[in-house]
């Protein structure tokens, strides 16, 4: 097989497999890592394409893992994968320059959309600027509260949360983040979270 390859970082080895399996249904080449350490040994060497990694490990979560990367001059995108109780932590994570993060479990369509978007990120700097009009414009749609509950969302809070800040209930909350993500045309909520970051530019 030929083309960028799908680098695997977790100490989970019964989910590297998986991963690995399902990507090469799908033609894709991995490479398989048990923790940070084994993919900082090979900077330097790695092939070109992107890196998934879990956020929680032992000796070095996803976050450090990343920092190490870039302070290595390593510019691949990395997708993190992330339990439903670290998403403020992988908030953190695509502010520091994480391209995606995926929420367990998910489906192998959800992973392979992030793996092409991530594998593909070397779009134009005038497409980029394009996108970021585009959804300045899906913004300005939102009412004033569709807004408070986007920004709370998108910097980590939980639906509880947002519901505590805003002064609502944590159903309505839900009912304007449904609405939000109808209106921002966001699949997930990482999609909600970068388009955010990409209107604070």
């Amino acid at each position: 097989m030929t083309g960028p390859s799908v680098h695997i970082v977790d100490d989970d080895a019964a989910m590297r497999d998986s991963l690995a399996f399902l990507l090469s249904a799908e033609g894709i080449e991995t490479r398989l890592y048990d923790g940070p350490p084994a993919l900082l040994a090979r900077v330097g060497e790695l092939e070109p394409g992107c890196i998934v990694t879990d956020i929680r490990m032992p000796v070095m979560n996803g976050l450090e893992l990343l920092a190490q990367l870039r302070r290595r001059g390593v510019t691949h995108p990395v997708i993190v994968l992330t339990g439903h109780a670290d998403v403020p932590l992988a908030v953190q994570a695509m502010k520091a320059g994480v391209s995606d993060f995926l929420e367990k479990p998910f489906d192998h369509l959800e992973l392979l959309r992030a793996l092409r978007s991530a594998l593909a990120q070397g779009q134009s700097e005038a497409s980029r600027l394009s996108q970021s009009a585009e959804i300045g414009a899906r913004a300005g749609l939102l009412t004033k509260r569709e807004r408070e509950v986007f920004e709370a969302i998108a910097n980590g809070a939980s639906n509880k949360v947002a519901a505590i800040k805003l002064g609502i209930s944590p159903r309505t909350v839900e009912i304007y983040r449904a609405n939000v993500m109808e209106k921002m045309k966001a699949q997930t909520l990482s999609d909600l979270v970068r388009m955010a970051m990409q209107l604070k530019e």
